[in-house]
């Protein structure tokens, strides 16, 4: 019991001296706490210091920081801050709020304790300073809404807050991200926030973020820029090229996508020399080698922005990080035709170093490799080489005790000396026969360069008669040409053809020409083509046989055909041919000859095909012909199947008609646009005519011919139409016809012959001036004088023809149609004229007397003519008619009375020759040809004596001319 007493007594005590101790201050407990903002990174700076410490004497202490926000018993934060603390030494701390430091207040104490092993009896904390506020909202202004942070920097993935202070609680406010709205939490009535998680870089310029008043015009935004995490360098290396500067060059990775706003920085640090260095470039960097020649290196990259840093790391002997340069001054001597000598400069690395040389030679295709060891000049004999022949050489070299890196290539070209060529050319001919005589055309192929060895100059052709060893003819034709032309006898010919360059010949291409074309019937056979060319085959020929020649054209469609030729051995029975040129849709023909022991070549076989077949792309052009009423034919001879794009199998006849039905020999068919025909189908390509029969008379009908192959037929393009005839059309056609003829016969022949016709049926009016009888007459007082004048001869008798129509007369009566005579000359013995004429009727002036417009009736007295004395003399005559003209024509009905022409120098005659004188005096030849006169007829009537001699008078129709 006592000892437990004591115990308990012992315990009491310590309690009390704790309780003691607890109440008296800490002689070093912070003091003097002030604490300061930055906004723009969002943290609370903190400075202080720790009284009563001696000015020497250095603590281990401990801080803690507690901060509060809101109020002071909502506490956010708690840390432990170690540190050394000197008397009189402001100490400092930071902390960065994520809430930003606008949206609320912050309360900030501290407390320590000694954590020092000289003070054991001092690990007790001190009293917590005194509460610390922090308000930034007192600052803000006035304005109704805020938003922060403003111009926030984070990385991506980061965690962010964004809050809001708005002047007004009555305020719904919404704030949106890139234009979504977010969901907030509510601080107090004025401030909410808004955690954002693991934000993403969207774009350099930042990522938008604004709030505004549901019922108002108050909006506020932040840009967040959000940068890409900073990448570690990689590939970080260090080399030298002339032990003086060592370049170190790194991957610098991604971009972090803020270089304006977050820039990014490179340091270089060593840690054996202790040197460090800025680099200016993102990726590489120069380090002076110390002059003391120290070959170990220790290097440290570090990467840094404001966000984030990244180091690497690197150890290696200088000695072991050589990268030569370029080898320089690369040379070619002694050049040869198959041989060539190339020399090299490098830069010198000392001499303890030994580089290693590699040689790439490029020529024709080809890569050779040499390697060779050098110090300060290498050199290396190429040879092997092709004449004439275009190489390039290229060297590069490496450190060859501790190989690190090649240096670059350094390329020249050179070329080797030209030979002679070294093969024959490949030769053909095309023979022809022409006129008696054999035309050859020459084909050769261009040596490669391999086998020229050199430029082609020109070609020698050396043509030998066989028949005449001695006939030798030389032909030289230039190069680039391939081919030339010659024109021989009808007799078998050597041909020698060479290539020359500017060093020789080379071999002679020999071939014999027998006169013959070639020409001979072999039956050709058809092949089919594929992607790969044409698949060739024939039949190996027994006896001495020195190689095939397989022969086509490239191009079949063009005149120059463009003839290519493949040389085979005598093994060879089959090939395969091919060609760019092959083009779907065209035929090529393919000839094999086979070439004897004495180079002379004979047709062996014909191939020909398509190395893909098409369509039909044609129809042929349809005559139709024979067309009757029940059948007509149809051909197309002028059509070439072997222009087509495929074979031709045959032809297809399609036939359209109303009724629809097909008739034996036919079937129906359905065509693309949904019409029904008839279709007749020809298996023979060489038939190129049909007979569409058991047609209907006068029915309409439609056809089409088209071609069909193995891949289709041709286009279904118009239908021709045609309408049958009648059944008797023919019959009347072949009676027309020859009417037709016949009549077009006989109006060819009027019409050559009209002139004549016209001379037979209707003669024209003669002309006085060409009258006979004025080469009868002459005029004895003027022989000048060849027309007829008034004056002078006298007109001796009048014919009056009258006319009854409509008189009712019988016509037996013999009155009415016989003509009268107006005797106007006196009797014989009473004639005091120039002399009596010869006159003579004329009936082509007879003209009715309704032609005249003006002329009357002309009553004239039926006495004798012995009574018309007073008219004897032409002016009397003429007088009486001028006096009575007008007047007595009126009395004249039109159409009663007729006037005829009564020519002198004959007898009148008429139709009633009883009424003429008996005896009339027998007239004299006159002087001259008298005038004629016309008058009308009626103006006298005929006298019924007939014993006087007159002369005959005519009076003219008013507008007619004297004669």
């Amino acid at each position: 019991v006592r000892l437990s007493n004591k115990v308990s007594f012992c315990f009491v005590l310590l309690f009390i001296s704790l309780l003691t101790f607890l109440s008296e201050p800490l002689p070093w407990a912070p003091e003097s706490l002030k604490v300061s903002i930055n906004s723009t990174h969002q943290c609370l700076h903190l400075q202080w210091s720790v009284h009563n410490l001696a000015y020497h004497q250095e603590l281990k202490m401990v801080f803690q920081i507690e901060i509060s926000r809101i109020k002071t018993s909502n506490v956010i934060w708690v840390e432990n801050y170690s540190t050394t603390v000197k008397g009189n030494q402001l100490l400092h701390w930071s902390w960065e709020s994520q809430l930003p430091l606008e949206c609320a207040k912050h309360f900030i104490r501290m407390r320590s304790a000694v954590d020092d092993a000289t003070t054991p009896e001092q690990r007790f904390w001190s009293n917590w300073s005194s509460w610390e506020e922090v308000d930034v909202q007192n600052s803000l202004g006035h304005e109704p809404l805020f938003v922060f942070p403003k111009d926030k920097l984070v990385e991506e993935g980061s965690n962010v807050t964004i809050c809001y202070v708005s002047r007004s609680q009555q305020n719904n406010i919404s704030c949106y991200l890139e234009g979504v709205r977010m969901q907030g939490q509510q601080l107090d009535p004025n401030v909410s926030m808004f955690n954002l998680h693991n934000v993403a870089f969207i774009r350099e310029t930042g990522t938008n973020i604004y709030c505004k008043v549901d019922r108002g015009d108050d909006i506020k935004g932040i840009v967040l820029f959000v940068s890409k995490i900073l990448e570690e360098p990689k590939d970080f290396s260090c080399e030298t090229r002339d032990f003086q500067t060592l370049s170190c060059t790194w991957d610098p990775g991604r971009d972090t996508g803020l270089l304006k706003q977050l820039p990014q920085s490179y340091t270089l640090f060593e840690s054996f020399s202790g040197k460090k260095t800025l680099c200016k470039h993102k990726g590489w960097c120069n380090w002076q080698v110390a002059p003391e020649s120290q070959e170990m290196y220790n290097f440290t990259l570090t990467a840094e922005n404001y966000l984030r840093k990244r180091s690497v790391h690197i150890l290696f002997n200088l000695t072991h990080r050589v990268h030569p340069m370029a080898p320089f001054n690369v040379l070619f001597k002694d050049v040869s035709v198959t041989n060539a000598t190339m020399t090299w400069k490098v830069h010198s690395t000392g001499n303890y170093y030994t580089l290693l040389c590699q040689v790439e030679l490029y020529g024709e295709g080809k890569v050779i490799q040499h390697n060779v060891s050098v110090k300060v000049n290498g050199e290396l004999v190429l040879s092997g080489l092709e004449p004439d022949t275009e190489y390039s050489a290229q060297v590069r070299c490496a450190n060859a005790n501790h190989f690190w890196k090649w240096s670059e290539w350094t390329r020249q070209n050179f070329t080797t000396v030209e030979a002679a060529p070294s093969e024959a050319p490949d030769v053909w001919r095309n023979v022809k026969s022409v006129q008696g005589y054999c035309v050859v055309t020459l084909f050769w192929k261009p040596l490669s360069r391999l086998q020229a060895n050199g430029e082609i100059l020109f070609y020698n052709i050396v043509v030998e008669d066989l028949d005449r060893p001695s006939g030798l003819q030389l032909l030289s034709v230039p190069a680039p040409a391939n081919r030339t032309e010659l024109t021989l006898d009808q007799r078998a010919y050597q041909i020698h053809v060479t290539a020359n360059n500017s060093v020789g010949t080379s071999p002679a291409s020999v071939l014999v020409v027998s006169g013959d074309p070639g020409d001979e019937e072999v039956e050709e056979e058809r092949v089919k083509g594929t992607e790969d060319g044409f698949s060739l085959s024939w039949k190996p020929q027994p006896g001495n046989i020195t190689g095939y020649i397989v022969e086509w054209c490239d191009r079949p469609r063009d005149p120059l055909c463009d003839l290519q030729w493949k040389h085979l051995g005598p093994n060879t029975t089959s090939t395969v041919i091919s060609s760019d040129a092959f083009r779907p849709g065209v035929r090529y023909n393919f000839r094999i000859y086979g070439i004897s022991t004495e180079m002379v070549p004979y047709l062996l076989e014909k191939k020909t095909g398509y190395s893909q077949e098409l369509a039909p792309s044609d129809n042929p052009r349809v005559v139709m012909s024979n067309l009757t009423s029940h059948s007509f034919t149809l051909s197309w001879k002028d059509y070439s199947t072997e222009s087509q794009p495929s074979f031709i199998r045959g032809y297809h006849v399609y036939l359209k008609s109303k009724a629809g039905q097909c008739h034996p020999g036919s079937e129906k068919a359905v065509l693309s646009d949904d019409s029904v025909c008839c279709k007749y189908k020809i298996d023979d390509p060489k038939q190129k005519m049909f007979v569409v029969g058991n047609l209907q008379p006068e029915s309409f009908y439609e056809f089409l011919v088209t071609p069909y192959s193995a891949v289709g037929e041709g286009p279904h393009g118009a239908f021709t139409k045609v309408t049958t005839p009648d059944e008797y059309s023919p019959m009347l056609i072949r009676i027309i016809l020859p009417m037709i003829f016949c009549i077009l016969l006989i109006m060819i022949l009027c019409y050559l012959k009209s002139q004549w016709m016209k001379e037979k049926c209707y003669p024209d009016i003669p002309d006085p001036y060409k009258s006979s009888v004025l080469s009868l007459i002459k005029s004895k007082e003027n022989p000048r004088l060849t027309i007829m004048n008034i004056k002078d001869c006298v007109p001796d008798t009048i014919e009056v023809v009258n006319k009854h129509e409509g008189t009712g007369k019988s016509p037996t009566e013999p009155e009415a149609a016989k003509p009268t005579y107006l005797y106007l000359l006196p009797a014989e013995e009473s004639y005091s004229g120039p002399g009596p004429c010869i006159c003579f009727e004329n009936f082509t002036y007879n003209q009715a007397a309704s032609d005249s417009a003006s002329c009357g009736h002309v009553p004239v007295p039926t006495k004798a003519p012995s009574q018309l004395g007073l008219l004897t003399s032409s002016e009397n005559l003429l007088t009486a008619l001028e006096k009575n003209c007008m007047n007595s024509l009126e009395e004249i009905p039109a159409g009663e009375s007729s006037l005829n022409y009564v020519s002198q120098v004959a007898s009148p005659v008429s139709g009633d020759k009883s009424s003429l004188p008996t005896n009339p005096p027998q007239p004299e030849l006159c002087s001259e040809y008298k005038m004629q006169m016309a008058i009308p007829l009626g103006l006298a009537a005929p006298s019924s004596s007939g014993s006087s001699s007159l002369s005959s008078i005519t009076l003219l129709d008013e507008g007619e001319h004297y004669h």
